[in-house]
């Protein structure tokens, strides 16, 4: 944005206060998106794109990290993102988010994704994502998130095993970077 421009409503609203850190339900978090799926989300085998979907389930994740964290947030990483089933044009695409496990600035959300085919009305399980967002401050840096509260047996199931995910994926990061030896090469 240039100087002067004031940001749009949305991002100010964001920026106005301080962090709310009240612990709050994972349902605080919950987040439903339905689209229909349309020829411009197709790939050239006919099939809807995985890179339209991926799209749709981080715009959910980003919302439910939003309605967590009452801040802006950035995705920080994709940690898994599995595709289960075909989806075809005319489906409607059905885009399930909720926060799954909260750190001292970053947030795990848990996403699934399912299609109805009208109108005979058959559903599927079509994709399941896991994705880590970071909360910012109105600079831009890392800032402090609400606790999380599981409430049923299958949030805290949930909550147990983004925890395993964190941990792994702290590992992994560390073992990357000590076979990595300070290179500074890409990938």
């Amino acid at each position: 944005m240039s100087p002067g421009v004031p940001l749009p409503l949305a991002v100010r609203d964001l920026d106005a206060w301080e962090p709310d850190l009240t612990p709050r339900p994972v349902s605080a978090s919950a987040t439903v998106l339905s689209q229909i799926m349309e020829i411009e989300h197709a790939n050239q085998a006919g099939y809807v794109h995985g890179g339209a979907i991926l799209r749709l389930v981080d715009g959910a994740a980003g919302i439910a990290a939003i309605k967590h964290a009452r801040r802006r947030v950035v995705t920080a990483a994709i940690d898994e993102m599995s595709f289960l089933a075909p989806v075809f044009i005319g489906d409607v695409l059905t885009v399930r988010a909720a926060v799954n496990d909260v750190h001292r600035t970053s947030m795990e959300v848990g996403v699934r994704v399912d299609v109805e085919t009208l109108p005979r009305g058959e559903r599927r399980h079509v994709a399941s994502a896991h994705l880590v967002f970071v909360a910012l401050d109105r600079e831009g840096h890392p800032t402090p998130v609400a606790p999380l509260i599981a409430e049923t047996k299958v949030e805290h199931r949930r909550q147990a095993q983004a925890r395993i995910r964190r941990e792994q994926r702290l590992l992994r990061k560390a073992a990357l970077e000590q076979a990595d030896g300070g290179s500074s090469e890409p990938g």
